[in-house]
């Protein structure tokens, strides 16, 4: 019997499954009491609300009830359906009130992340100061940004923490969307756009702008002007000739400086 209910499901719903889950049954939104296949769902549609003061998202550990999609049941949540026992999901996660079927994502709960990530638990781990579960080939490989996951991302605003997109970790330590990345680099953006730290090595491009200044010679008003500047990369202060194509680092040579007022030195 519950075969032939769970066939008639397929049949009738095979157009209208989540675009963001696999799985068998809809959650009741405590915030506004709404029926909606997902967590994502219901926040793409309450954000889109035409009153902004009505627009909210939902709190994945409040969901205390769910629609069975094989039999409509409305019940509190569980894996199981209580009237006709079809397993809603092949992941169930009690402390998300999270169903999916597909488990090649590789789910897992993370109890100091406090949501469920995907990519295998043994393919990562929770860095505590970061606030966040990263590669394992990161261990003891990145620097260390307190919480610098709990923010937005700094290219397309969204909250990087529980987003479905992948994330970068950056030289400096600060995280954006891979695909954010990849397209601020195709734009020749090669500075981090919260520190304004080099995120690639810009060796070869320090060289050529080594040529160019050694071709370009400044008039002579300029020509023995110096100024102060702060390294981007190393955080060194020095003082230096001004030059038009740019000032260099005297610390760790880059070009990623910027001009800076004179210190004020102690009387």
């Amino acid at each position: 019997m519950n075969g032939l209910i769970l066939a008639k499901w397929v049949m009738g719903t095979k157009n209208k499954i989540c675009k963001h889950y696999r799985r068998r049954c809809r959650i009741r939104a405590p915030c506004c009491n709404e029926v909606f296949d997902c967590r994502h769902c219901h926040n793409e549609a309450t954000s889109s609300l035409h009153n902004v003061f009505d627009r909210h998202e939902l709190v994945r550990y409040d969901v205390k009830q769910v629609i069975c999609s094989v039999c409509d049941t409305e019940q509190p949540v569980a894996r199981v359906c209580t009237n006709c026992g079809v397993n809603m999901g092949e992941y169930f996660c009690e402390v998300c009130k999270f169903y999916d079927d597909d488990l090649d994502k590789g789910q897992f709960h993370c109890d100091d992340c406090g949501i469920c990530r995907v990519g295998g638990r043994e393919n990562f781990f929770h860095c505590s100061r970061c606030g966040s579960c990263y590669s394992v080939s990161l261990r003891n490989n990145h620097s260390c940004v307190e919480n610098s996951m709990r923010h937005h991302c700094p290219i397309c605003y969204e909250y990087l923490f529980d987003s479905l997109k992948d994330t970068t970790v950056l030289k400096c330590g600060h995280t954006m969307h891979t695909e954010c990345y990849h397209e601020m680099i195709k734009r020749d953006k090669c500075c981090c756009p919260i520190c304004s730290r080099s995120i690639i090595d810009m060796s070869r491009a320090w060289r050529r702008m080594d040529e160019e200044i050694e071709e370009t010679i400044m008039p002579e008003n300029l020509r023995y002007k110096k100024v102060w500047i702060l390294c981007n990369d190393c955080n060194d202060t020095t003082e230096v000739f001004f030059h038009i194509i740019g000032q260099k680092c005297r610390h760790c040579e880059s070009y990623n400086t910027r001009m800076i007022a004179p210190p004020v030195l102690p009387q």
